[in-house]
């Protein structure tokens, strides 16, 4: 009986099934997916605003990362995952995940009633933070091709000068653990240098992933560029939805339990919650 992995936490979805309902605190529940570990900084903020909560995260990663991915491709494996989390008992789902936010939304609020929160590229923040008025936004090919963006860019693009930048290999890099090594810096001077050259001051992360490379992102930014990323805005803006569908943010203290399922490697995925969650995080195999 294959029940857990040997080297992690990872268990079968059989067993997780049978076991994680029951640590639930009785607060609500709401689903959180990406295509990886990406979308792991937003469960993190919406863990620390609103603690109460039960959470289902699911990484995708076995289709990862979706920026490469078609359209049609997206919308497909969002729905899948949706529907998968409104049956584990998600009263709530949180793209998490710019290209399936751009890709995949507006098909789920036409298939789903029940709250739907995306993401997108925070220029409105940034427009209050630049010096320079020109702003850079670091994303995947899908995100800076979609419609939504194209419509952010109608909608700001007078009051600033912005500047697409797609980043194809970060999310691999990220994925397989590279977040400040040689190769990783390459590729973020790759991108950066040219909007530094051109006066940029101001870099909003226009995908998950791109949380973990803050750190290195300083290193190769000059000083004192501003670095914007959507974690805590996504947050706040499921607390507002929560609150006007009158949903189950109850007054209790308890903290709510959290999940996770992987489409890939279970085993490697808990390594990777070792690193961002902690030690001893438990993970299923996504059965979708």
């Amino acid at each position: 009986m294959e029940e857990r992995c040997e080297v992690s936490g990872a268990i079968t979805h059989r067993a997780f099934q049978a076991s994680f309902q029951t640590s639930w605190s009785g607060n609500g529940c709401v689903g959180v997916f990406d295509s990886g570990i990406g979308g792991i900084s937003v469960l993190q903020a919406i863990r620390r605003s609103l603690p109460q909560l039960n959470l289902l995260y699911v990484a995708d990663t076995d289709h990862a990362p979706y920026g490469s991915l078609r359209s049609s491709d997206i919308r497909q494996r969002a729905r899948r995952i949706t529907e998968f989390l409104f049956q584990q008992g998600a009263e709530a789902v949180v793209l998490a995940c710019n290209s399936a936010t751009a890709a995949a939304i507006q098909s789920l609020r036409w298939i789903y009633s029940r709250p739907l929160v995306g993401m997108e590229p925070a220029i409105k923040p940034a427009l209050h933070q630049t010096r320079t008025g020109r702003i850079g936004i670091l994303a995947t090919e899908v995100t800076l091709g979609s419609d939504r963006f194209q419509e952010l860019l109608r909608r700001w693009g007078d009051r600033a000068q912005l500047w697409p930048q797609p980043c194809p290999d970060l999310v691999r890099e990220v994925e397989r653990g590279d977040w400040d090594g040689p190769r990783m810096r390459t590729l973020l001077h790759s991108y950066i240098d040219p909007l530094l050259a051109a006066g940029v001051d101001t870099l909003v992360l226009g995908c998950t992933h791109y949380h973990f490379l803050k750190p290195l992102l300083y290193q190769v930014a000059r000083p004192g560029t501003t670095i914007l990323e959507p974690s805590y805005p996504v947050a706040r803006q499921l607390a507002r939805v929560l609150s006007l569908e009158n949903a189950f943010l109850s007054s209790g203290t308890a903290p709510g339990a959290v999940h996770f399922w992987t489409s890939g490697d279970t085993c490697f995925f808990c390594k990777q919650l070792e690193r961002i969650w902690g030690a001893d995080t438990p993970s299923a195999k996504l059965p979708v």
